[in-house]
């Protein structure tokens, strides 16, 4: 979460979890509330952000739905964003950290 919070991202929870699905970050940035789904992967052809499939995102909008509600939000009140961010693992070029603000939405 700290690189997130060197771009401006300012932490609510980690690790939400509800029956339906889970977000790995709920964060605020730029006046919205970011749902973020972070994806670790070494050495492959398919990118960590790729494996975001429809499924995944069902979930994670699911959660964030059953967040907003527990937090007791009003409909509208937030802007609200789902982003990914990707980490790669790769032994001769090390860590490398993406951020897809954005990603997807809620599909509504």
């Amino acid at each position: 979460m700290s690189w997130l919070g060197t771009l401006g991202y300012h932490l609510r929870t980690r690790n939400y979890r509800c029956r339906r699905g889970e977000v790995d970050i709920v964060a605020e940035e730029g006046g919205c509330l970011c749902f973020v789904e972070v994806r670790t992967r070494g050495p492959s052809w398919v990118t960590p952000a790729e494996t975001v499939g429809i499924t995944k995102q069902r979930r994670v909008v699911a959660a964030a739905k059953h967040y907003l509600f527990n937090e007791g939000a009003a409909p509208g009140q937030w802007p609200l964003r789902f982003d990914v961010v990707e980490v790669q693992l790769d032994a001769f070029e090390g860590l490398t950290l993406s951020l897809y603000r954005n990603a997807f939405d809620a599909g509504e």
